[in-house]
């Protein structure tokens, strides 16, 4: 398990381009046959993948890297499907997963098993997990039942459909909040005008893009902004100081998973866009 730290705004704006992926990047998530785990301090997020193809993985960490015997000990843990189909064992139950399902699972689980029906079209496994101090019920939703938002509009580049898996109207959760966002063709914004979360931390996970695809990932303070060019299946993490928005060379999808003192979806600071350098 990658450590990360967090870092002070003031710090960031000394950060060459090297420096800014070190700290924010994560460029490799899904290797096969492996789960690859990343631990930031910033809301004490872990960010992982899995990708079973020959072998089916589990979910597991080193004792004294995580302070517990099993992983979900002290934590909770949201999984979304981003490959083909495949399946989650908690404890026995086998749910199975297609692609783009989120399954939530809560505190307390003791074993769990991420496995793919097909080899040749494993199954990626992208999971966000936070400390729990309460046993929610491990459940299950399809990109069907999320609840879609539609935003923007095709003159701004910006059309988009958020689903919300984990969150106060859906999957319950201690503080995880998760979902995704999927852009129409022909439009590359997202999340612009921009926002903060001074109350809460966020990861992204940009993916279904091209190899030669980008996505320019904007963060920094509001007026001491910098970028990050991401490729396909990799994550940013964003500080609650940060903005977080981003423009493609084509369309994309992300997921958005957030860790904080709160739930509350619409709980951000909109920042102006004549407020932005």
């Amino acid at each position: 398990m990658e450590i990360r730290y967090a870092s002070h705004p003031q710090q960031s704006k000394s950060f060459d381009t090297g420096s800014l992926r070190e700290e924010y990047l994560i460029e490799s998530l899904f290797q096969a046959d492996a789960l690859t785990l990343y631990y930031s301090h910033v809301d004490r997020f872990i960010v992982g993948g899995a990708v079973p193809v020959h072998q089916p993985v589990k979910l597991e960490a080193d004792k004294h890297t995580i302070g517990a015997d099993t992983f979900l000990e002290r934590r909770e843990v949201g999984i979304i499907n981003i490959g083909g189909k495949g399946s989650i064992t908690v404890d026995g139950t086998v749910f199975e997963m297609a692609s783009k399902d989120c399954l939530y699972i809560g505190l307390g689980s003791r074993e769990v098993v991420m496995a793919s029906d097909d080899a040749l079209q494993p199954a990626k496994f992208y999971l966000n997990s936070t400390p729990a101090h309460h046993a929610y019920r491990t459940e299950k939703a399809a990109i069907s039942e999320a609840a879609p938002v539609h935003l923007g509009s095709p003159a701004n580049s910006n059309e988009r459909t958020i689903y919300k898996y984990i969150h106060t109207g859906g999957i319950q959760s201690c503080q995880l909040v998760m979902g995704m966002t999927l852009l129409k063709p022909n439009n590359m914004w997202n999340t612009m005008p921009c926002h903060t979360h001074n109350r809460r931390s966020e990861v992204y996970l940009y993916f279904d893009m091209n190899e030669d695809s980008v996505v320019f990932h904007l963060m920094g303070e509001p007026q001491e902004t910098r970028h990050l060019v991401v490729r396909n299946e990799q994550a940013v993490i964003s500080p609650s100081w940060s903005i977080h928005s981003g423009v493609g060379t084509s369309n994309y999808t992300f997921i958005w998973g957030m860790a904080g003192e709160n739930q509350t979806f619409e709980d951000m600071d909109v920042v102006a866009m004549k407020d932005l350098r």
